[in-house]
């Protein structure tokens, strides 16, 4: 069994995170019953023996005595990071796996990446060594951040390659939240293409979020809801549109239903990591099979069922419109059509009592429609996962390296040069220590170098299907 860290920076990063810790904890507390700290809780949790202090023993076998979280918590502001210690999952966090400071990054990206990357590097270095230490293969760090803000993007990207240049074997996952167009932060466009520069050079897969599309789809489950058309499918228990019975006792928040959906998105991600199933797909694999060319590593993800809540005993033509659903616009988390576009490769991530011969019969049935690069006409990565989320019978979680994520970052550019041509509150920037107007250049650059990646891509779309020669062996 392999294990994972979790990063968590800036104020998105964290409440994304608290989360997914609290959705992790259900899902486990759903699955063992008898209360024996087993291979699935730690690929994310340690055993820790309490009763020598704070940070006592780890405990492998046995009784579970007290779950600490494999995670980093990092903001440069304490707001977030001090809610989550005052709430009901203060217990599951160790104390020194904390770093905070007071002031914030002012939403200013070069704040977060030279000035507290530089303060704060040995302290981080530290404890990713001491949370490392603690895993008996550590495979994979995942880093949850937003893109618009100082400490999330600045910081967010430190922290990156830092694990790039001490743990390069171990592959490094980031969930990015993009900013909405009506941002309400002015250098939001700048703040995301600096940090794109270094998705595109450090990260190993990028699954984006667009905050409209998460805003969307929260919409769509309140309207449904409050309209009575979920009738009684609507089990209140459903990780997706509330968090009742979690361990929140507070009201909700605004933010929420839309973490919740990200937090998801990370939990059936990982669920073949922690569970049993006929046809396990590591994280590995994903990157392996999903990542033909090294910058083309932007993952779109949809999930489903996100708008109903299937029975348990579930009729096939349900199950195929769980498929059918993964590939429309309203599951998808940015704000894009895959179905339209080129795939270079596609994923599904299957949970719930469904066989192979149901994923064969689906993809069969949907290959068709969609259009794949003529070089990997078969590029479907599947995985079965036998346990469901909490509320669901099933669920499938399709990851798509596809050209559609190309308007996202268009979009990103054009924000990007409407302030930068007039050279608007580039000052702010250029005054920190060590950054200069080329780091402006090379991050557009960057971005425009990958755009034009995906065009040449895109370019090849309805070409003929080319196959591959026969290899001649000569005799």
């Amino acid at each position: 069994m392999t294990q994972s860290v979790m990063v968590q920076v800036g104020q998105c990063g964290n409440q994304v995170g608290c989360r997914f810790w609290d959705l992790a904890l259900r899902e486990h507390a759903a699955v063992n019953k008898k209360g024996i700290y087993d291979e699935a809780l730690s690929s994310f949790f340690r055993n820790v023996d309490t009763r020598s202090g704070d940070n006592g023993p780890d405990i492998y076998k046995g009784k579970i005595c007290s779950l600490k979280a494999r995670a980093l918590l990092i903001d440069m502001e304490e707001g977030v990071v001090n809610e989550i210690l005052q709430g009901p999952l203060r217990d599951v966090f160790d104390g020194k796996q904390l770093i905070t400071d007071v002031s914030g990054s002012g939403n200013n990206w070069a704040v977060g990446h030279k000035i507290y990357g530089c303060q704060y590097r040995e302290n981080i270095v530290e404890k990713l060594r001491k949370a490392a230490e603690h895993c008996d293969c550590l495979q994979c760090f995942f880093i949850i951040h937003s893109m618009g803000g100082g400490t999330g993007s600045g910081l967010g990207t430190f922290v990156l390659n830092l694990l790039e240049e001490e743990f390069p074997e171990v592959y490094r996952f980031v969930t990015s939240v993009y900013p909405s167009g009506e941002d309400d932060v002015i250098t939001s466009p700048y703040n995301s293409v600096l940090a794109m520069k270094e998705l595109n050079e450090h990260a190993d897969c990028v699954l984006p979020i667009e905050n409209e599309s998460l805003f969307e789809i929260v919409n769509k489950i309140h309207q449904m809801i409050n309209s009575g058309k979920l009738g009684s499918t609507v089990k209140q228990n459903s990780l997706v549109t509330s968090s009742a019975g979690s361990a929140k006792t507070l009201q909700e928040k605004p933010f929420d239903a839309m973490n919740n959906i990200v937090a998801n998105l990370l939990l059936n991600l990982t669920s073949s990591a922690r569970f049993e199933g006929s046809l396990n797909m590591d994280l590995n694999e994903i990157s392996m099979n999903l990542v033909p060319f090294p910058r083309l590593h932007y993952l779109v993800s949809s999930l489903t069922p996100l708008y109903t809540l299937a029975d348990v005993n579930v009729p096939s033509r349900r199950l195929d419109q769980m498929f059918s659903d993964a590939f429309s616009r309203d599951h998808q988390l940015i704000q894009a059509d895959p179905k339209h576009s080129l795939y270079l490769a596609c994923a599904l991530l299957v949970r719930g009592n469904v066989q192979v011969s149901d994923l064969r019969r689906n993809i069969e049935r949907l290959k068709p429609s969609l259009h794949f690069v003529s070089w990997n006409q078969e590029g479907w990565k599947t995985g079965l996962c036998s346990v469901p989320p909490v509320g669901h019978s099933h669920s499938l979680l399709a990851l798509a390296n596809n050209t559609c994520v190309k308007p996202t970052f268009i979009e990103l550019k054009d924000r990007f040069m409407k302030l930068y041509k007039k050279k608007a509150h580039l000052h702010h920037y250029l005054q920190i220590d060590g950054m200069e107007q080329s780091c402006f250049s090379e991050a557009i650059s960057s971005l425009s170098d990958l755009i034009e990646e995906y065009n040449e891509l895109d370019a090849t779309k309805g070409g003929p299907r080319i196959d591959a020669s026969r290899l001649k062996i000569a005799v």
